[in-house]
């Protein structure tokens, strides 16, 4: 049996809040100026709204893309602002994807610090947004810059991802009431799928003992995940705007694998691999495999949905410190 769910923490609300007040199909708001306007005009943003118009929901990035569109069914469209293999922690938006959030009848961001850039995105347009973290039991950053702060990366959790899905049947519900049934549905039915990865994760660390716990990553994007399947979390940087290793980040984590005989190392797919392959060099630990956590694949690759990532990711971290990965 998987833990309990985290329940939201006391204080906060149990639903999230729509900023702002609902638009259809908003246009930019005039802080962006008559360029960016102009781009929108040419964007053929009003065909593709005769096209399909389904009230429109865009993402900050591809994860949280493919959960709300597992939430919508078929009565939303959902897309993401970032593409798949970018780097969601210091994005840089573009004029195209102003083009698309300006399109939004809602817009979904994950919160705790992760999006740095969204802030200033969002106000400048006159479009209304939900945290999907909201309800998230935050772990904070233990060490390195940041120290302290919540970590973002709450959706590696299925446990916690569980809140992420409940904000969005609660936001989208709100936005179209009339299939209120449908995204309650669609949610606990998603949410069951969350618990069949939790049960996967602890049934695949069961089988190694206490001291092979260890899981050191180039980023800190586990401690979620760390958490729930009872596993020790070492890493370079704590996120991944920071991920020059400095020569003591890459000392410490040598210290952690032969401190504790640690079979195998890993690394994330949105960065370089360069600096924990010194780890490897030093202490003869394997890599045990690509990790995905900010980005879903192309359709055709390992992990084209948030669960395949979630699957992905458990197997790999299970085979390599059971000494079984790419690597070994």
């Amino acid at each position: 049996m998987h833990p309990a769910r985290p329940a939201p923490p006391t204080g906060r609300w149990t639903r999230p809040t729509l900023w702002r007040t609902w638009p259809v199909r908003r246009a930019v708001s005039a802080a962006l100026g008559g360029a960016l306007a102009s781009v929108l005009l040419l964007s053929g943003c009003t065909a593709l709204a005769e096209e399909d118009d389904r009230p429109v929901v865009v993402t900050t990035f591809t994860v949280l893309a493919d959960i709300a569109s597992n939430v919508a069914g078929d009565h939303l469209r959902v897309e993401s602002i970032t593409k798949v293999g970018a780097e969601i922690h210091g994005y840089e938006p573009t004029p195209g994807d102003v083009r698309v959030a300006a399109n939004a009848d809602l817009i979904l961001d994950n919160g705790l610090g992760l999006e740095a850039w969204f802030e200033r995105f969002v106000g400048e347009l006159d479009a209304p947004h939900v945290v999907v973290s909201h309800d998230v039991d935050p772990i904070p950053i233990a060490s390195h810059a940041g120290a302290g702060r919540p970590n973002p990366h709450a959706w590696m959790s299925p446990l916690e991802a569980q809140h992420y899905v409940d904000a969005m049947v609660a936001a989208f519900t709100d936005l179209d009431p009339a299939h209120a049934a449908d995204y309650r549905a669609n949610g606990d039915a998603y949410n069951a799928r969350l618990d069949e990865v939790q049960d996967e994760l602890e049934s695949g660390l069961d089988a190694l003992p206490p001291e092979q716990r260890v899981l050191v990553t180039c980023e800190g994007a586990f401690s979620y995940l760390a958490r729930d399947g009872g596993l020790t979390e070492a890493y370079l940087w704590p996120v991944n705007a920071e991920q020059q290793s400095t020569p003591s980040q890459i000392a410490d984590a040598i210290r952690v694998v032969e401190d504790n005989d640690v079979a195998a190392v890993f690394c994330e797919s949105t960065v370089s691999d360069s600096a924990m392959r010194q780890v490897v060099g030093a202490t003869g630990a394997a890599f045990g495999g690509v990790l995905y956590v900010d980005s879903l694949s192309l359709p055709d690759g390992p992990v084209p949905t948030y669960l395949d990532l979630l699957r992905h990711d458990v197997r790999t971290i299970v085979a390599g410190l059971s000494g079984k990965g790419e690597g070994s």
